[in-house]
């Protein structure tokens, strides 16, 4: 496991590299583009990026200036066949999904040394759902260059203002389009809705603020963006497969993992 920071920006000219090995990696900040084996893909905040051996990929950063951040998890042959299906491994991306989102915080957690959960489990966990979820079919970018570009700018503008009660009509405004194409061409780009971006940058916040006992769970409900407790619990656990409460506990103890 890991912890991945990128700094390259716009002006970085892309280049060709190698996949060295198996891997699966968690954006946790910043956007970039990411074709591998001719298929293209725009990776933000809780996207996952897949990786194999031999497989070569360029990324791009015309997005964003900042860079990124990952959680990269690289495991060798005998553990990725460990996990199933081998043509999993050629999905190369998987869009933000709300039960990756909230491991790979857990997993955040771990390596930064605010859980007790172990390195090589949560990293099993992760892979494992991962895994599973990518046998499903990945998800490949299929729209103009402008229609990428306001897209990863409108899901960079969700993601910093989750904690506000936004509509369609104000995300798609955001991006100069009408609603109804800004809903299809955002899903073409992303995998997923807007709103369904917006809600699962939220429970990313708050499986990270979880992981601090000194929250409590309505002030973290709350401070994400939920309008009240219940509506927080109910979308955490159908995500996460767990009360709120649960996953606090699992984030300070081996046994519950």
């Amino acid at each position: 496991m890991v912890d991945c920071r990128c700094s390259a920006g716009p002006d970085d000219k892309p280049f060709t590299e190698l996949h060295r090995n198996f891997s699966i990696a968690y954006v946790r900040r910043g956007t970039f583009g990411y074709r591998v084996e001719g298929k293209p893909f725009e990776l933000v905040a809780g996207s996952l990026l897949i990786g194999r051996p031999g497989a070569e990929y360029v990324c791009s950063h015309e997005h964003h200036p900042a860079g990124d951040e990952c959680l990269a998890f690289h495991m060798t042959p005998e553990v990725a066949a460990g996990f199933g299906d081998p043509a999993v491994w050629a999905a190369g991306s998987l869009p933000p999904l709300p039960e990756l989102m909230v491991l790979g915080e857990l997993a955040q957690a771990v390596a930064e040394g605010k859980s007790d959960v172990a390195m090589d489990e949560v990293s099993a966990m992760f892979v494992g759902r991962a895994v599973e979820l990518a046998s499903r079919g990945g998800h490949e970018t299929r729209a103009s260059a402008a229609d990428r570009r306001r897209t990863v700018e409108v899901a960079m503008w969700l993601d910093a203002n989750a904690a506000d009660d936004i509509d369609l009509a104000e995300a798609a405004a955001q991006a100069g389009l009408s609603s109804f194409h800004f809903l299809r061409v955002f899903r073409a780009v992303l995998g997923v809705t807007p709103h369904q971006y917006l809600i699962r940058a939220r429970l990313r916040r708050a499986a990270r603020l979880l992981a601090d006992p000194a929250r409590t769970i309505t002030e973290i409900a709350l401070d994400v963006g939920f309008a009240d407790l219940s509506n927080f619990v109910r979308t955490f656990h159908r995500a996460a497969g767990c009360s709120p409460g649960a996953f606090r506990d699992t984030a300070r103890s081996t046994k519950r993992a």
